[in-house]
């Protein structure tokens, strides 16, 4: 999979940008370099292998988090060090246990938060601005009548 003049990846981190769990993957997948043109074809035309992993699992914690919609950090207080299946992750968004309806509402809470600070910001930094081009445009030199043409 690897060519001599091309930047390649270690198994692992080709793992990680696809979003599996690198242990689940095929033993040539994991024994090899990947190269960039390669993952950009894994990217493009996933392999059978890819897409059941993909669909069904066992999916990394990072994926498990996004699909329940709380944190690795909720995970880990859940009691999930391990990697799920999509018919586990299901299973558990079909009847949620007390522990994860709480990290959904604490996830909620803090991307709320991080939303309402993002856009106070933004406010700060638009009547900054505003004063700045307030003030460029009163100490601007004035165009007289000999100016224009």
């Amino acid at each position: 999979m690897t060519s001599a003049n091309s930047q390649s990846m270690k198994p692992a981190t080709v793992a990680k940008k696809l979003g599996i769990y690198l242990p689940a993957t095929p033993q040539e997948f994991q024994d090899s370099e990947i190269t960039r043109a390669d993952f950009a074809e894994l990217q493009a035309n996933a392999p059978e292998w890819l897409a059941e992993l993909r669909r069904t699992g066992p999916h990394p914690r990072p994926v498990v988090a996004q699909k329940l919609n709380i944190s690795i950090s909720g995970l880990a207080r859940g009691g999930i060090t391990e990697p799920l299946t999509t018919a586990e992750i299901t299973e558990l968004l079909a009847a949620p246990p007390q522990w994860l309806v709480v990290e959904r509402a604490t996830h909620a809470a803090v991307r709320s938060e991080a939303k309402r600070i993002k856009e106070e910001a933004a406010k700060k930094q638009a009547a900054k601005d505003a004063k700045a081009n307030a003030a460029a445009k009163r100490d601007a030199p004035k165009a007289s009548k000999r100016d224009h043409p």
